[in-house]
């Protein structure tokens, strides 16, 4: 990839012009560490626009008991939900680019910091332990390990570049907003009319 392509891939397009894609778009993809706001992101916007929220860890990837579904099996349901006229989807997968990408309006990365991504994952342990948070699928009690905690704590050094590859492979066309800080994620719902 050329270092302008890698540029633009990650500087992405400002707040009021992402907000504006929102508005009058029908489908957004959510991508980003686990811990940085995809979720809750995703869902204030699918309750303000009227979207569809597609969670790629409870409608696709998990089944009861933290089994991962097939690969063909998740691709396929993928393709069913994407068909939609409608949504919002929360995860990050790059291998489902190719398919998500064209059918997206707009990509949000969450590319919030480490030390908020880490203070994320550990929150929500804590206050869903012992229970099935409603972004995940049922029968998988949040749970916390150290190869969980090292994705997180290496997700920007180990698997940033994915996104990076992806977005310039299949989604060159597709605008990018690149979310920073927990501020940028305030001003984008406060310019959409969606923080509650």
């Amino acid at each position: 990839m050329s270092n302008i392509h890698a540029q633009a891939a990650t500087e992405g397009i400002a707040l009021d012009a992402a907000a504006d894609i929102i508005r009058h778009g029908n489908r957004f993809l959510v991508v980003g560490c686990s811990g940085g706001g995809k979720s809750t992101l995703s869902r204030k916007i699918a309750d303000r626009f009227g979207l569809s929220y597609i969670s790629i860890d409870r409608d696709i990837l998990w089944l009861p008991g933290w089994v991962q579904r097939e690969r063909g099996a998740q691709r396929r349901i993928i393709e069913t939900l994407i068909a939609g006229d409608r949504w919002i989807m929360d995860g990050t997968n790059p291998s489902t680019f190719d398919i998500r990408l064209p059918r997206s309006d707009l990509v949000i990365w969450m590319r919030m910091p480490r030390y908020l991504c880490v203070w994320g994952i550990l929150s929500r342990w804590v206050r869903n332990h012992g229970r099935t948070r409603p972004d995940m699928a049922p029968g998988c009690r949040e749970k916390m390990d150290f190869d969980f905690f090292r994705f997180v704590w290496t997700f920007e050094k180990r698997f940033a570049w994915r996104i990076v590859e992806g977005l310039e492979r299949h989604g060159r066309d597709t605008p990018l907003l690149v979310v920073k800080s927990r501020r940028d994620m305030r001003d984008l719902l406060d310019l959409l009319g969606a923080r509650a």
